[in-house]
């Protein structure tokens, strides 16, 4: 499916303008909406691969600088040491509120754009994980995907230490799809179990996968990118985007945990 120019557009937040690049279909029509969070490195080339990859689909896709509040619009970080310290930095710097008011926006954009159904989902990698973890928690997100999200197990997102993602995992009423490498230094196995008995615990409907990988292994820059279970992992999450954002499947009064290991 070809593709319509990308957008930029400048949405209003309670902390400031956040700069948000739209991908979308070229043909006229309207279609099911997944705002994309990126690493901790903003929007890089290969995060707009990877939303180009999900609007050529048939999705509009919305991707949100995530340290607005501290940049100048239009920052993307380098994939080096000096990138990784200052997003870090940023991570921790910004207040948990600001990513749900930033998350609560892009969501309102998607659901009120011409070219989108109002349907919506969510997707992450790395920090984006976690923030797409924590989107699944608003009203009407029926579909999320969380590539290795690094600050979940412990409680690491945001100032002061006071992430409570694991405490309002039952205020998530869509699907799950969680995808982890098991050589992911970022998120250990005793990390992984902790959130897998917690969305358990909570009768949380989603969808496990370890994949023998590194951190980052969807990045197709650098020497961690692993481009078979880039194919897997972008497979699964198309499908379950085009299943749960479509008109037709709705979730079992009763769901448990649907379980897949590799």
């Amino acid at each position: 499916m070809t593709l319509h120019d990308p957008e930029t557009i400048d949405l209003p937040t309670p902390t400031g303008v956040m700069r948000t690049f739209v991908f979308r279909p070229a043909a006229p029509g309207r279609y099911p909406g997944i705002v994309l969070f990126s690493e901790i490195f903003q929007v890089t080339a290969p995060i707009r691969r990877t939303a180009a990859f999900l609007a050529g689909h048939g999705f509009v896709v919305a991707v949100p600088e995530v340290y607005h509040e501290f940049l100048p619009a239009g920052t993307a970080l380098a994939y080096d040491a000096a990138g990784a310290e200052q997003g870090n930095q940023l991570k921790v710097a910004k207040e948990l509120a600001a990513y749900d008011t930033d998350a609560q926006a892009v969501l309102a954009f998607l659901r009120g754009h011409a070219a989108c159904t109002g349907r919506v989902g969510a997707m992450g990698m790395c920090l984006g994980g976690s923030l797409a973890f924590r989107a699944a928690m608003n009203p009407g997100v029926a579909a999320t995907v969380c590539f290795y999200a690094t600050d979940v197990h412990k409680r690491g997102l945001g100032r002061g230490a006071n992430d409570n993602s694991l405490d309002r995992i039952p205020e998530i009423g869509g699907e799950l799809l969680l995808v982890w490498g098991r050589q992911d230094p970022h998120v250990p196995a005793e990390g992984r179990a902790r959130i897998y008995a917690a969305l358990a615990a909570a009768g949380t409907c989603f969808t496990w996968h370890e994949f023998n990988g590194a951190h980052a292994f969807l990045r197709d820059e650098g020497n961690r990118y692993d481009a078979e279970l880039a194919h897997l992992g972008l497979g699964l999450a198309v499908s379950l985007f085009r299943r749960k954002l479509g008109e037709g499947d709705q979730r079992p009064a009763a769901a448990g945990p649907v379980e897949a290991r590799h």
